[in-house]
């Protein structure tokens, strides 16, 4: 247990050095750090700061100068910052957060259209890093004069010499910046003497591909109103904050819309007014879902929101329960023979804490080498699947299986050598050391056949690690569901240790029974690579030596027990369905659960039923994927991209069960059937698979009738027929307004 304690330490400090690197070694550059908007106001510049979390400006750095000599700055006014303990300044004033700055100015001889404004400024991080002294230039356009009632003033002055209404765009100065990919904070100036309504504050994006969250504004001011009574309003200035979620995690141009309604004190009220405003939005974390407006959400997005935007525990409990459903998949199950050969290698003497520890030792073999796998590949943007899944690594997998079951028929002793159990036995003290590192192993081993699962848990946190560097919560994730998967497994060890036989024939006959699942594992591990029929043929050697072993041709005695009659009646049936295999093996069939629909008799199929032709058409670049999706929207048709794989074993089950259901070929009867063969993951499958994130098949892109990708309505990992045709439904009927990309030529 030892070596586990280790190896589980060395997993957290690998996240935990790919956290403190990504944070040290690149700092955000300072203008993503502190922005700021500038306004004139007549006869003040003003800027309006708004400063990271975790920063902070030093008050004695600023400086403000106009290169126009005709403009002369008064001492700016800035408000009263927090006393600081620098370690090398000393006492320091620093402004965090909001920073309104105001400096005055006159104006000698004619008044310019702009004036070229130089901005100094010096700031650090909490974390230590501190940025050279910044300067910042700025030509800022200054309002104009104009003439009301015969008298001189100035658009956008702060005092008026007169008490007319000023049109609403003087009055209400708008905009608004990016914080971050996520998140927009917009302020609105509001001239002395006037005020806007809190309720009547709203912002909405003028784009598919990204929605507006509640608006975060501070509290107003409780006004009464003649008509509308209470009311919260604001003075002098507002700034507010909102979430945008995206569907895509490029950085973008955002149009929102701003909406607000106010009134001048003791005069007018102005009319709802509206304003257009541009925001550049950085690059986003892809994990960032649409969920705010209604916008469908792919299972992964969703997951990946767990993991960065709640609580690392709340994320690992998640996560459990998700390994939790993925044990009773067929990539998993797998895994249940294989711990049950080990324990049953153990002999006679198996208690229920002998078992359970073996399991213990299996299970977290296999996590901690699949969660550092994952990480690894994620970090490096290596296809997990797909190395794992190289021919030769299946074959050698496929072996060892073999020789395993060897060992189940008694044809050698199943144990380490006595040289190495007899050094591990002085160390440990334990004669049975020996087996628990060699269970460890085995589950070691076994990760491999896990990633043949490419399941939505898989690819949120696989997603989070290599689009955030947050290697900690990513890799915390794919431990938990590591364990997850791996939880039945501690059961089984505890109840084959109770309720295995001790002695006899029995114990013989479950050895035996446990070396015909290590060769069903073989055999499911060279499906990957071999053809459907010579897999077929494989199995039906398998399943008929396994009915000859039952006693499916031994006959019946009288001193026959029941147990005994049931096995010989089920080993008749076995032998039966071996043979039918076989027929179907050697008429091309490549089906075990349809072994006859290959079989022609007088022109018709031997088991009736339509059988299915899949429509695929194979591509192989970007370019070939841009051109049939292009074709597709010519035609006033949808698409829709398979990523298939020849070992990937949940790909073969879409096009077995899925595909082929009435159902959802009725649905995706007007759509192009495109599908891209990542086997070799060449460069140009890794260029493809880029293209849109993909970590591995069985991932499924669906687009729209105008050639736009659905986002959101991504399918990972298999889906049964009849949910996959709901999901196709509501893809192209509901979500064809909301596509949000077009496919770049």
């Amino acid at each position: 247990m030892t070596v586990i304690r280790h190896l589980f330490a060395a997993v957290l400090l690998i996240a935990l050095a790919g956290q403190t690197f990504a944070a040290d070694g690149q700092p955000p550059p300072p203008e993503d750090v502190f922005r700021y908007v500038i306004y004139d106001a007549g006869d003040a510049i003003e800027i309006d700061w708004a400063i990271d979390a975790g920063a902070y400006l030093y008050d004695s750095a600023f400086a403000f100068s106009a290169a126009n000599p005709a403009v002369i700055f008064g001492t700016p006014e800035l408000p009263a910052g927090k006393v600081y303990s620098d370690e090398f300044l000393g006492e320091q004033v620093i402004h965090r957060d909001k920073l309104f700055v105001r400096i005055p100015y006159t104006i000698r001889g004619d008044r310019p259209a702009s004036i070229v404004l130089t901005i100094a400024s010096r700031g650090c991080l909490d974390s230590g890093y501190c940025y050279m002294p910044q300067t910042w230039i700025e030509t800022v356009a200054l309002s104009q004069p104009r003439k009301s009632d015969g008298k001189l003033t100035l658009t956008g002055l702060s005092e008026y010499s007169n008490d007319d209404p000023r049109p609403a765009d003087e009055v209400f100065i708008a905009d608004a910046f990016a914080v971050d990919g996520n998140t927009i904070e917009f302020g609105i100036r509001i001239l002395p003497g006037y005020y806007l309504y809190k309720s009547k504050i709203a912002l909405v994006s003028l784009q598919d591909n990204a929605r507006a969250g509640q608006l975060d504004l501070p509290n107003g001011t409780i006004k009464t109103d003649e008509w509308l009574g209470e009311q919260e309003v604001y003075f002098d200035e507002v700034f507010g904050k909102v979430a945008i979620a995206r569907a895509t995690p490029e950085a973008m141009e955002l149009e929102i819309e701003l909406s607000y309604q106010g009134c001048k004190v003791d005069g007018i009220c102005y009319m709802p007014i509206s304003k257009v405003l541009t925001v550049s939005l950085p690059e986003a974390n892809a994990v960032t879902a649409m969920s705010l407006a209604g916008v469908p959400v792919s299972e992964q997005a969703r997951l990946a929101a767990i993991i960065t935007g709640s609580s690392i525990w709340v994320a690992a409990g998640l996560f459990f329960l998700a390994g939790l459903g993925l044990a009773f998949t067929p990539c998993v199950l797998p895994l249940v023979p294989i711990l049950s050969g080990i324990i049953a290698g153990e002999g006679d003497d198996v208690s229920p804490m002998r078992g359970f520890t073996l399991a213990l030792s299996y299970v977290m073999g296999m996590a901690i080498v699949y969660t550092i796998a994952g990480v690894v590949a994620a970090a490096a943007g290596l296809q997990l699947a797909a190395t794992f899944n190289q021919p030769w690594i299946l074959i050698l997998f496929a072996g060892l299986f073999v020789v395993l079951a060897l060992g189940m028929f008694g044809a050698y002793e199943l144990q380490m050598p006595s040289g190495l159990q007899s050094r591990l036995s002085r160390i440990s003290g334990k004669q049975t050391s020996g087996t628990m590192i060699g269970a460890f192993i085995m589950g070691a081993l076994s990760s491999l056949i896990v990633t043949a699962c490419v399941a939505p848990a898989l690819i949120a946190a696989l997603t989070v690690i290599a689009q955030t560097g947050d290697t900690l919560r990513g890799g915390s994730a794919l431990f938990a569901m590591s364990l997850g998967m791996g939880a039945p497994l501690l059961l089984v060890g505890a109840a084959q240790g109770k309720v295995l036989p001790k002695v006899g024939a029995w114990m013989v006959a479950v050895k035996n029974a446990f070396g015909f699942m290590m060769l069903g594992l073989a055999v499911w591990m060279l499906s990957r690579i071999l053809s459907g029929p010579v897999t077929m043929m494989l199995w039906s050697i398998l399943v008929f030596m396994t009915g000859v072993f039952m006693g499916g041709l031994t006959t019946l005695t009288t001193t026959s027990t029941g147990v005994q009659k049931l096995g010989k009646g089920f080993g008749f049936l076995a032998i039966i369905y071996g043979v039918i295999l076989l027929l179907g093996a050697l008429t091309g069939g490549s089906n075990p659960m349809k072994p006859l629909a290959s079989i022609n008799l007088g022109g018709g199929a031997l088991i009736t039923g339509q059988q299915h032709a899949l429509p695929f058409q194979r591509i192989k670049t970007v370019a070939d994927l841009d051109r049939e999706v292009n074709a597709a929207a010519s035609q006033g048709k949808t698409a829709l991209l398979d990523f298939y794989a020849d070992w990937c074993v949940s790909c073969k089950e879409m096009e077995a069960y899925t595909f082929t259901d009435n159902g959802v070929q009725a649905a995706l009867s007007n759509t192009v059937w495109l599908q891209a063969d990542v086997t070799a993951n060449d460069a140009a499958d890794q260029q493809l698979l880029e293209r849109f994130g993909v970590f591995g098949p069985p991932t499924i892109i669906f687009f729209s009738a105008e050639g736009n990708q659905l986002y959101g309505y991504e399918v990972v990992g298999y889906m049964q027929a009849d949910d996959f045709a709901k999901h196709v439904q509501q893809a192209f009927t509901v979500s064809a307004s909301m596509s949000t990309q077009l496919i770049k030529p």
